[in-house]
């Protein structure tokens, strides 16, 4: 009898294990399934989006940008090492130091370029005094306009001006050019009647028209066989200044345009080097950079063409009244 009741329980642990054995052939499958599924998804969380992260705020770093306060609190989730990484990034791109370092490197190139301005003067005020006792009218109004043009340029070129004093900068430098082209080209200012008092009292960088004007003379209607026609309109988008500046030239074909505003999408830290001199769009970098630095990286300059139509450059300011409005005023000096 005990032999018979040890017999049927071997044989009932024997059917359990075999009983167990068939769900864990059974099951193999979908459990592989689950816990490839929890892998993925604990890898994505803690691996993969982590990493992610980390490119992108590196990337902003290297393009010299600072951080958004969103990607800011993003970066507290990162690990204690890469947070101390970011702490000595933002100690060596420290926006202030770069705005003063850009200052100064500003005023020292404006020093440069202020050799003797007033024996400049002096000289350009001679040869219009001979030019009008020799009857030649012409060159002595040329040589008041050439003279007029330095003393906006030259003096105090890190301050903002009135728009009305940078259109009339810009009318002093086409009125030069006409000696040279004539009646082949002609320029056009568009502004609403009903905000032309308040547009033209609006602050903008000294220089901010004329390096685009003269660009698009230089490289868009000066090459155009016939005559060229240019145009600054202006217009108020809420607290946008916007300002057109287009050109009937050459235009230009899609890769040049790709890249140059690829250039004008880039960190407002970035100082115009010689390669960009020479590949094509210094003064559109310069200008552009010029905005960002002051005013915040959501202004600058856009530009659209369209090869054997012409070119329009964009550029998109505050609507500010005071040099006190500027986001970053301090480094006006």
């Amino acid at each position: 009898m005990k032999e018979r009741k040890k017999f049927s329980h071997l044989s009932y642990r024997a059917a359990a294990l075999i009983s167990i054995m068939g769900i864990a052939v059974f099951f193999p499958l979908p459990f592989s399934v689950i816990w490839a599924i929890l892998f993925i998804v604990i890898g994505w969380f803690w691996i993969i989006k982590p990493y992610i992260r980390i490119e992108k705020i590196l990337n902003i770093f290297v393009e010299g940008y600072s951080l958004s306060p969103k990607e800011a609190a993003e970066s507290i989730s990162l690990s204690p090492a890469a947070r101390r990484m970011f702490e000595q990034f933002r100690v060596i791109l420290n926006p202030s130091q770069l705005f003063d370092i850009n200052k100064r490197q500003a005023q020292y190139l404006a020093l440069q370029n202020q050799i003797n301005p007033h024996f400049l003067y002096n000289t350009l005020e001679s040869i219009r005094s001979e030019a009008m006792m020799a009857g030649l009218d012409g060159v002595a109004d040329m040589t008041e306009s050439l003279a007029s043009f330095f003393r906006y340029t030259i003096t105090k070129v890190e301050n903002l001006v009135s728009v009305e004093e940078e259109l009339q900068n810009c009318e002093t430098y086409f009125s030069i050019q006409q000696y040279r082209f004539g009646s082949r080209l002609q320029l056009t200012i568009q502004c609403e009647p009903e905000d032309k008092d308040d547009i033209y009292r609006f602050r903008i960088p000294k220089l901010t028209m004329q390096p685009i004007l003269e660009n698009s003379i230089i490289h868009g209607t000066e090459l155009k066989v016939g005559p060229g026609h240019l145009t600054i309109h202006l217009s108020r988008t809420g607290k946008r200044l916007m300002i057109r500046i287009s050109d009937d030239g050459l235009g230009m074909d899609e890769g040049m345009l790709i890249s140059i505003n690829e250039k004008l999408g880039k960190s407002s830290l970035s100082i115009a080097n010689t390669k960009q001199e020479a590949t094509g769009g210094f003064a559109l970098v310069n200008v552009n950079n010029r905005i960002r630095l002051l005013f915040g990286d959501e202004y600058g300059l856009q530009v659209f063409s369209v090869q054997g139509v012409g070119t329009d450059v964009e550029i998109s300011l505050p609507t500010i009244g005071s040099d006190r409005e500027v986001e970053n005023w301090e480094i006006l000096g």
